[in-house]
C-alpha cells in the first residue's frame, strides 16, 4: 500500500490505492483503519481533499537488494525523494523483514531505525522490479522432485521443478532455470517453483563455468540481431583514405602477450634534432562504429570487454576487434594518431592528434622485444635488423618517461598477476607467475602519455569529455594502515597527502616477504579509479590530467573520448548532444559501475579456475605467506600458485590461540607463538570445496 503511495507522484485517493491494488470489498474496512494509523503515525499525510501523500516520517527509499548467503541483507544505490532523509550508509535488512524480496531485487524500503554506528535498519515494503527471473544452479533428485539448488549462495532457497527434467540431464549437472513468478511462485517456506530452460552440463567445464559467471553478473553475452547485421555489413577491406593523414611510411609496429589476437595500439619512435618524436596509432573504432546505432548500444551496455582464461566476452563483434579494428601486420588500418614531441628530459614540448591511415610493418611479442633490448640475443637481432635502432630509441625514450614520473611520484604497486595456462580439454594445465618486462614497461609509458596529452588537451580547451579520475586516499584507512605497519616493524616516514609517500612505502618492502602484504594493504586505502566528466586528477598517476584513449576496442570509455577528440580537431558538433555535461553525468558512473562488474566477473572465474585446479593435489604442501587474519582463521596466499586459501584456528593443534585483532595476528596462550599477516609458512592442502569456491589448508608438519 505505501508503495501504491510513493510511487505516485500526487495524493492518491483510497479508492485508487483499491484499484492498483485490486483489493475486495471485504477488506476495504481494513485499509480504512491502516490509513488511519499510518497518518497517525506521521508515515502519510491526510490532506483536505481526502486524499493521501507521504508523510515526514515515512522514511521511505529505494534500491537494491544484496543478499547475504545467511540471509540478511543491504540495499544499496539509495535514492530517497526530495526531502526525505539521507543516509551515509547502506541500510541492514534482517531475514525476517526480507518479505517475498530476493537478491539483485530493485525494493521499497522503511527505515526503523539509525543505530549507534550510523548504519540505518529497514525492512522491505515491496518489490519493485524483479533483478531477474532466471539463475544457474545444479540440479538433485530427491522423493520424486527434480530440484534446483541455486550456484550463488545469495539466493538461500531451492527450486522445485515443473514436471520432468529434460532425458539428457544429471545429477550435479549446472543448469539455469525460470522462476515461477505470482501466486504459484512459492512451493514451500525455502522453495521457489520453476523451469529448467537450458541444461549447462558438467560444471567442471571451463565453459561451463564461464557461463555460471555470466548469469551471475548478469553479464550482455550475445550481441542483438540488429548489431550483427550491422557488423556484416561492413566492408571486409579499408578502402576510404579522405581527409587522412598517410603514415604509412612510418615504422609502426604492434608489442603484445604471445596470445593477443586483437591489436589496438601501434607505436613509432624517431629521435630527432631535440629529443624524441613519438607515434600512438590506435585503431579507429570510431569510424565504424557509429553513434546511435545498434552495434554503439551493444557496446555501452557491455561497457567493457571481459577477459577468462582463454575466452573473451568481447565489447564488439569478432569483424571489428579482429579484423577491421586490429592493426594486422602489413594491412592498411584506419587510425586515431597521437603524434608527441618530448625533449631529452622527457618533457612534451608538442602535440598534436589527427586521424590516419597507416600499417603495422611488425607484430612483436613482450618476450622478443625482452629478448632483442635486454638479453642482447644476437639471434633475435639478427631476424629483426630492419627495427633495431627505432625499437633502441623506444627503450631510451620509454626509461627517460619512467624516471620523469617516478620523480613526480607516481605509485608503481607490485602485485603478481598469474598466468594460467589451459589444455586442449579446457582445463588449467599450469600457473605461474605472468612475466612482466621492459618491453611492458615501454608500451605502458606511451600509453600513459599519449592519455595524458588527450586529458590536458581536453582541459586547456574546455572540452566536454571523460576523464579517468583517481580521488585521494581515504585518510581514516591510511591511518589504519599506518598502525598496521608498525605491528610488522615498519618505520614509516611522516606521513604526506601526496603519492610520493605511497611510492616510499613501497620501495621500504621492495624484495622483501613483506612485499606483497604490503602492497595489497597499501592498495586497499585507495579510492577506484573512475569515469568523470569532472576532472580532478589522478592520485595514483601524480597526474593533472588524465583519460582513457588507447583502448576503444575493448572500453567504451575511450570510444567516447575518441568522438571527443575528433569533435575537437574537426570543429563538429556530431557529438555535442551525446557528449553533453548531463549525459556525462550519466555516462561515467553506468560505465565505472560496468568496469567493476568486468572486474570482479574476471576475478571470480580465475578463482573457480584455481579452486579445480587444485582439487588432485589433497595432501601436498606449498609456501606460502599470510594475507589476512580473524578470528576464524588466518588467510594464505601461495607464492608461487597465487592461490588463496585459510587455514582454521581447529587445525592448529599445538595451542589455544586467541585473536589479537588490534596488531592483525593470533597469538597461542601458553607458548605466544604468533601467527601474523607477512609470515611466511608452509602449509599443506586439506581438501577442496568446487561448489563454495573454497580451499582449506592446514600448517605443513615440521
Amino acid at each position: 500500500m505505501l508503495a501504491c503511495v510513493y510511487r505516485s507522484e500526487h495524493a492518491v485517493s483510497q479508492a485508487d490505492i483499491v484499484a492498483e491494488l485490486k483489493l475486495e470489498k471485504g477488506m476495504q474496512k481494513e485499509l480504512t483503519t491502516l490509513l488511519a494509523a499510518l497518518v497517525e503515525q506521521k508515515i502519510l499525510n491526510h490532506t483536505s481533499k481526502d486524499r493521501f501523500s507521504l508523510g515526514k516520517q515515512s522514511n521511505l527509499a529505494t534500491g537494491v537488494l544484496e543478499q547475504n548467503p545467511r540471509g540478511f541483507g543491504f540495499v544499496t544505490g539509495l535514492s530517497v525523494r526530495a526531502g526525505g532523509l539521507v543516509y551515509t550508509r547502506d541500510p541492514a535488512v534482517e531475514a525476517f523483514r526480507m518479505g517475498s524480496a530476493r537478491h539483485g531485487d530493485t525494493v521499497l524500503i522503511r527505515v526503523y531505525k539509525v543505530r549507534q554506528d550510523g548504519r540505518p535498519e529497514a525492512g522491505v515494503i515491496s518489490v519493485l522490479v524483479r533483478g531477474s527471473n532466471r539463475l544457474a544452479g545444479f540440479i538433485s533428485f530427491e522423493q520424486n522432485k527434480v530440484r534446483v539448488t541455486p550456484e550463488d549462495p545469495r539466493f538461500p532457497f531451492s527450486v522445485v521443478i515443473d514436471g520432468a527434467a529434460p532425458e539428457d540431464v544429471k545429477a550435479g549437472d549446472a543448469v539455469i532455470v525460470e522462476l515461477a513468478d505470482g501466486a504459484d511462485a512459492t512451493e514451500t517456506v525455502g522453495n521457489l517453483r520453476g523451469k529448467i530452460i537450458e541444461v549447462l552440463g558438467d560444471p567442471d567445464s571451463i565453459d561451463v563455468q564461464m557461463r555460471l559467471v555470466i548469469e551471475k553478473f548478469k553479464l550482455p553475452h550475445s550481441f542483438s540481431e540488429q548489431a550483427r547485421q550491422e557488423a556484416a555489413q561492413l566492408p571486409e577491406e579499408i578502402t576510404e583514405t579522405k581527409g587522412r593523414e598517410d603514415l604509412r611510411e612510418i615504422l609502426h609496429v604492434t608489442i603484445d602477450g604471445e596470445t593477443a589476437k586483437d591489436f589496438d595500439d601501434a607505436v613509432a619512435v624517431l629521435k630527432t634534432k631535440n629529443g624524441f618524436r613519438l607515434y600512438v596509432s590506435i585503431a579507429d573504432v570510431s569510424h565504424f562504429v557509429r553513434p546511435g546505432t545498434a552495434l554503439d548500444k551493444d557496446a555501452y551496455d557491455r561497457g567493457t570487454s571481459i577477459y577468462f582464461p582463454g575466452r573473451v566476452i568481447p565489447m564488439l563483434p569478432e569483424k571489428i576487434s579482429n579484423n577491421l579494428c586490429s592493426l594486422i601486420p602489413d594491412q592498411d588500418r584506419l587510425a586515431f594518431t597521437a603524434i608527441l614531441d618530448f625533449d631529452r628530459q622527457g618533457n612534451t614540448t608538442k602535440k598534436r592528434f589527427i586521424k590516419s591511415i597507416i600499417r603495422s610493418h611488425k607484430r612483436f611479442t613482450y618476450t622478443t622485444v625482452r629478448q632483442i633490448l635486454i638479453d642482447n640475443n644476437q639471434d633475435v637481432r639478427r631476424e629483426h635488423k630492419p627495427f633495431l635502432t627505432p625499437l633502441k630509441w623506444a627503450g631510451e625514450l620509454a626509461i627517460i618517461l619512467q624516471k620523469l614520473r617516478k620523480e613526480r611520484g607516481a605509485i608503481g604497486f607490485t602485485l603478481p598477476e598469474p598466468d594460467i595456462g589451459l589444455d586442449d580439454t579446457g582445463r588449467i594445465s599450469t600457473i605461474g607467475r605472468a612475466e612482466r618486462n621492459f618491453a611492458h614497461q615501454i608500451i605502458e609509458q606511451f600509453m600513459l602519455s599519449a592519455n595524458e596529452a588527450v586529458a590536458e588537451t581536453f582541459t586547456e580547451h574546455s572540452v566536454n569529455a571523460l576523464y579517468r579520475i583517481h580521488e585521494r586516499p581515504d585518510p581514516i584507512k591510511v591511518q589504519e594502515f599506518t598502525g598496521f605497519a608498525k605491528t610488522l616493524g615498519l618505520n614509516l616516514p611522516k606521513h604526506r597527502e601526496d603519492p610520493d609517500w605511497f611510492g616510499q612505502v613501497l620501495d621500504m618492502v621492495k624484495g622483501s616477504p613483506k612485499e606483497y602484504v604490503v602492497n595489497n594493504l597499501l592498495l586497499r586505502t585507495m579510492q577506484q579509479a573512475r569515469y568523470d566528466a569532472r576532472n580532478v586528477g589522478h592520485f595514483g598517476l601524480a597526474a593533472t590530467d588524465y583519460t582513457h584513449f588507447t583502448s576503444p576496442i575493448r572500453r567504451y570509455p575511450d570510444l567516447l573520448v575518441h568522438r571527443a577528440l575528433y569533435d575537437f580537431i574537426s570543429r563538429s558538433k556530431e557529438n555535442k548532444k551525446n557528449l553533453s555535461p548531463e549525459n556525462l553525468k550519466i555516462i561515467g558512473p553506468f560505465l565505472s559501475t560496468r568496469e567493476r562488474v568486468a572486474v570482479s566477473a574476471e576475478r571470480e572465474m580465475n578463482d573457480r579456475l584455481k579452486v579445480r585446479y587444485m582439487q588432485d593435489k589433497t595432501g601436498e604442501s606449498f609456501d606460502a605467506v599470510i594475507s589476512g587474519v580473524n578470528g576464524f582463521a588466518f588467510f594464505v596466499e601461495l607464492l608461487e600458485l597465487f592461490i588463496s586459501g585459510s587455514v582454521a584456528i581447529g587445525e592448529l593443534h599445538d595451542d589455544y590461540y586467541i585473536y589479537d585483532q588490534k596488531h592483525h595476528r593470533l597469538m597461542g596462550e601458553r607458548s605466544a607463538k604468533m601467527y601474523r599477516i607477512g609470515d611466511l609458512v608452509r602449509v599443506t592442502l586439506l581438501d577442496v570445496d568446487p561448489r563454495k569456491n573454497r580451499i582449506n589448508f592446514t600448517l605443513a608438519k615440521e
